[in-house]
């Protein structure tokens, strides 16, 4: 995983390299998903530490850096997939000079780790704890990313962050931006981009009811758009009910699917400022516009059901709740032609404002 090199476009990978030749190493880029573009971040106060790929180094100062884009994995934690992804996406974007790239690699019982270094419950997407050590979740890993990421002394221009993540990575993310401690603390804004996750962790018990865009039915097979719509327009004919949790998903609401039963890092907050998390922090929601099948490891158990029938019909419920409900004032692109597939999500051009900032 570690050692596999990295896989653009036919076109991209001599554009990006013939690019780098033209300048100074010792400021270019490092653009490919091998031991040359990783380092490792110490947690806890160590010796405990988790691997990051990176196209800058997080500990020499550079005065080029302007952004930082953090890319999480998905379930199959194919950190090398996803550094090589966010690659592919600052390349497009022309933001790859000025953007540090990062992509966490968070591994769990079944992997191999390197001395030292640190196995997450599998819970990891939801903010779990390391098994050798249970008050340190993977939440404190991107939270001290963020924090060498704010260090003046390093990136003294550094001026926007963005978390980012698809599928169990999107999960991460969206509990991450509910949830996490140093948002407010850094001096440098942080928003978040939440891609195709297969659930969400909801604000209150109630949930979509099994009609209109939800009705399982429509929801898998009536997604027919102008294909010529840009951008897409969300379904929005959802209605909204106290859910019925008496049967197979009596802890529907509890952590992770909803507020209730928050331990560790998740319930440092209280539900009161996490619902206000949710309004106030720039939160960017992609969702593919046929990203309706079961596929890609979608999450099928009684809690994630209550939230819709796929993880189209739950991200656009989830959205209009937290608008109409809480008055969110986020943003929902439906990205064209999509699926379940982080390189169509994060590489169509309609995404570039919401995971590269404009920055002065």
């Amino acid at each position: 995983m570690r050692t596999s090199a990295m896989v653009l476009s036919g076109l991209i990978v001599p554009i990006v390299l013939g690019a780098q030749a033209q300048r100074p190493s010792s400021v270019a880029p490092c653009v490919t998903a091998t031991a040359a573009c990783t380092e490792w971040v110490t947690l806890g106060g160590g010796p405990g530490r988790s691997m990051i790929y990176r196209s800058y180094s997080l500990d020499v100062r550079n005065d080029r850096v302007r952004r930082a884009l953090i890319m999480v994995h998905g379930t199959n934690r194919n950190a090398d997939h996803y550094f090589e992804t966010a690659l592919a996406t600052a390349f497009l974007a022309g933001a790859l000079d000025d953007t540090v790239v990062i992509a966490p690699h968070m591994i769990q019982p079944g992997d191999t780790p390197e001395p030292n270094e640190i196995v997450w419950e599998s819970s990891w997407r939801t903010g779990g704890q390391a098994r050798s050590n249970p008050a340190l979740s993977s939440f404190d890993f991107v939270d001290e990313i963020l924090r060498k990421l704010a260090k003046k002394a390093v990136f003294p221009n550094m001026k926007a962050i963005v978390v980012a993540g698809h599928s169990a990575g999107g999960q991460f993310a969206n509990r991450y931006e509910e949830t996490n401690v140093v948002h407010d603390t850094l001096g440098v804004p942080v928003s978040y981009v939440v891609a195709n996750p297969s659930s969400y962790a909801w604000p209150d018990a109630t949930r979509p009811l099994p009609q209109g865009d939800a009705e399982p039915a429509a929801a898998k097979d009536g997604w027919n758009l102008q294909p010529d719509a840009t951008p897409l327009p969300p379904h929005t004919t959802f209605t909204f009910g106290p859910f019925d949790g008496s049967g197979r998903a009596a802890s529907f609401n509890r952590w992770p699917s909803g507020l209730e039963n928050r331990t560790g890092y998740v319930g440092k907050a209280t539900e009161a400022q996490i619902k206000k998390n949710l309004v106030d922090r720039p939160t960017t929601y992609l969702l593919g516009q046929v990203d309706t099948l079961p596929l890609g490891g979608f999450d099928s158990s009684a809690n994630a059901m209550a939230q819709g029938p796929t993880r189209r019909a739950r991200g656009e419920a989830f959205f209009k709740y937290i608008t109409d409900t809480l008055g969110a004032k986020q943003t929902l692109i439906i990205v064209p032609e999509c699926g379940h597939n982080d390189r169509c999500m994060y590489t169509t051009n309609i995404v570039f404002p919401a995971v590269f900032p404009k920055v002065n």
